[in-house]
């Protein structure tokens, strides 16, 4: 599942996101019923669900989640905020979500982190540890994957997902760290205490 409260959150905020119209058409608003669908899914042996901490807004059910296992996938604000430059003229530090992070990764106990430089510094061992630390059986299938869309995609695919549907498995790590522009500053001083909580408790290779 892609982001499944993405369409509620979209419609609870009014807020304005690339592919805004085409989400709202395209996929359920009701987050109870979205919380529906993602407690069905729980009860199949492996379901893996994307969710994006921000999007979990007050009042959206949660009660799902205590069936589910989870992990947090961490990137360094920087390069979260010169991502979303590229695709958004105007964000702000809800959008950037570091705060919900955290405090989604408190509510559900300090479930395992893992920076994404790990995973394309060694793939491999980065996703054997995961899978370690949430109990599943690491498959070497995970390192690969066919170029294109899926099916699950969500309707905001086209503004986001070029690169990865372009990809056939993980490119190497990033190397130094992306200007942002000096508008963007206190964005990134307000995110760093909550990424440095979070990347404190990262899994290790």
């Amino acid at each position: 599942m892609d982001e499944p409260f993405f369409a509620p959150f979209l419609k609870a905020t009014g807020k304005a996101h690339p592919g805004r119209d085409e989400t709202l058409a395209a996929h359920e608003t009701d987050p109870d019923k979205i919380a529906a669908l993602c407690q069905a899914q729980t009860q199949e042996r492996y379901h893996f669900q994307k969710h994006m901490p921000h999007h979990m807004l007050s009042g959206f059910p949660m009660g799902w989640a205590a069936g589910a296992k989870h992990f947090f996938l961490l990137r360094h604000p920087r390069r979260v905020i010169a991502s979303y430059a590229k695709g958004r003229t105007v964000f702000d530090l809800h959008d950037l979500g570091f705060a919900p992070q955290r405090r989604l990764w408190e509510q559900l106990g300090h479930p395992p982190v893992i920076h994404s430089e790990t995973i394309l510094q060694d793939p491999e061992s980065a996703l054997r540890k995961l899978c370690a630390a949430i109990d599943i059986p690491y498959d070497p299938a995970m390192l690969s994957w066919p170029a294109g869309p899926r099916a699950e995609d969500g309707a905001w695919a086209p503004w986001w997902y070029d690169s990865v549907n372009r990809s056939t498995g993980f490119g190497p790590p990033p190397q130094s760290m992306p200007d942002i522009a000096p508008q963007h500053q206190p964005l990134l001083s307000a995110c760093l205490p909550d990424y440095e909580a979070l990347a404190a408790r990262a899994i290790q290779v």
